[in-house]
């Protein structure tokens, strides 16, 4: 059934997944939008981006919705729309509704772009591309920032060249000002002189970005865009299209980018990575939210934020306009906070889940069952307190599943010296006699042994943790001897001290 849409006066079907209960009436609900272009990973400021969104909806019950514009046929691929889905998924963001996905609203656009035009609010432009660089080097060379000099604007159809399909442009406005009153930039003016009639229409009938946007964010219902400060021009281009169409004109807050720690734009080398880097590098997505949130937006001193304290405190009012600077220490710092934090089973399954993502992650998925998430739970606790990421959960766990003989490194051989190895071979045979193997009665063995060898503590504990774990550091060495069992670390001492 098509659905009533007082916005344009017309019958007419919205062209959108659902039908039209599903999508936001004219009200005072708040609507945001997360709106991706798939043409690569959903990279960290788009994961910021989609927080902030995603915060604001929830802080005033209204809906964040998905629109992934994917007009650029060429350029837009399956592979980056599911990255984008499963970054925003493992971020925690949901999203409200299906998702929308622009190309499929290509008819809508046009319908809009063809509305305008018969109103006389747009025009058939016939420049040709040579024309069109001509005009571009004017402007260049005489340093304005208008490149199309409005040559078809006035002019009657009846004069374009045979052959030749035309693009439609919109008939903007060229004097006065144009002005955005931005929720983190404050009001921004530009001249109309300085502002260029825009291609809503490519001559092969393919929308525009400009008009696709205005007329999807029209149609979804958007009460607030919260986006990049790279699209704070576009805001006033965007803004020509809705005073064109009637429209009224969304809140607008272009949040500033983030940068690397020395000020400059953000590279690979500072965290311009794809979310899902961040996964692999073993971030919680927990801690990533609280570090996102905290990047260019504050909260009196606050820097941990619960999930509902982060939606009750969110607003647009404290977003800062200076850019953000990315701070790979600080991140680590937080991540080991929540990894301290978490409860001891939760990592464990964090654990597993993010083994299909690292390197060597397989030798530990062939490992598990049962019995061995026994032993990593008893040593979460120790294990948990060095980690700042869950990599390096991974790597210092390596002792509980590794396989016999296990790999000694470097340092650690350094500890075997042959009267270490002397020493561990007369302390497996009084080991050997423990029937009630735990963390206590183990330490009361080495200790004992220790006296009468006339040994102090650390001359046998630094060459048994060397022996049973091949690393030089390592948890509580009687809670490794626990965590190991008793079969397990006789063994490892067996095959050290020969």
């Amino acid at each position: 059934m098509p659905c009533r849409d007082d916005r344009l006066n017309v019958n007419r079907p919205l062209a959108l997944p659902n039908n039209c209960a599903r999508w936001p009436p004219m009200s005072e609900t708040v609507v945001t939008r997360f709106a991706p272009s798939p043409t690569g990973f959903l990279h960290i400021g788009g994961g910021r981006t989609a927080l902030f969104n995603w915060l604001y909806a929830r802080h005033h019950g209204g809906k964040m919705l998905l629109r992934i514009e994917d007009t650029d046929r060429e350029r837009s691929t399956d592979a980056a729309i599911a990255a984008i889905i499963d970054g925003l998924s493992w971020l925690g963001l949901s999203w409200d509704g299906d998702v929308v996905y622009q190309f499929s609203r290509a008819a809508r656009h046009r319908e809009v772009a063809e509305k305008l035009l018969a109103e006389g609010k747009a025009y058939y432009c016939y420049a040709s591309q040579e024309e069109l660089a001509q005009m571009r080097e004017a402007a260049r060379k005489e340093g304005r920032s208008k490149l199309y000099n409005g040559l078809w604007r006035d002019r009657d159809p009846s004069e374009a060249p045979a052959g030749v399909k035309p693009v439609i442009r919109l008939k903007a406005p060229q004097t006065g000002e144009t002005a955005i009153d931005d929720q983190v930039q404050g009001r921004v003016t530009w001249q109309n002189a300085d502002l260029d009639d825009l291609v809503l229409l490519r001559s092969d009938g393919t929308p525009t970005y400009m008009l696709a946007v205005v007329v999807d964010d029209h149609d979804m219902g958007v009460t607030h865009i919260i986006r990049g400060d790279d699209h704070l021009t576009n805001g006033a281009r965007q803004k020509h299209i809705y005073d064109a169409l009637g429209w009224n004109v969304p809140t607008m807050a272009h949040i500033p980018l983030i940068h690397g720690p020395d000020g400059s734009k953000l590279s690979k080398r500072h965290g311009a990575l794809g979310v899902d880097a961040y996964r692999a590098m073993g971030y919680l997505p927990a801690a990533m939210r609280n570090y996102l949130v905290r990047l260019g937006w504050s909260h009196g001193d606050q820097e941990i934020f619960t999930e509902q304290e982060m939606i009750a405190a969110f607003d647009l009012a404290h977003i800062g306009r200076s850019p953000a600077r990315f701070d790979f220490a600080k991140l680590e710092n937080l991540n080991g906070h929540y990894i301290r934090a978490s409860a001891d089973a939760d990592l464990i399954v964090a654990l597993e889940q993010l083994l299909p993502h690292i390197a060597g992650g397989e030798q530990l998925a062939e490992k598990i069952s049962p019995v061995l998430r026994d032993k990593l739970l008893m040593a979460m606790p120790g294990l948990k307190e060095r980690a700042k990421t869950l990599v390096e959960l991974f790597e210092a766990s390596r002792f509980i599943w590794a396989s016999r003989p296990i790999e000694i490194a470097d340092q650690a051989k350094a500890l075997l010296t042959t009267e270490a190895k002397a020493v561990l071979k007369s302390l497996v045979s009084e080991l050997e006699a423990l029937a009630d193997w735990n963390a206590a009665t183990v330490e009361g063995v080495v200790r004992a042994f220790a006296e009468r060898q006339s040994l102090k503590l650390g001359a046998v504990a630094q060459p048994l943790r060397a022996a049973l774990t091949g690393r030089t550091t390592s948890p509580p060495i009687f809670d490794v001897l626990a965590v190991l069992g008793r079969i397990e670390s006789l063994g490892r001492l067996r095959d050290q001290a020969g």
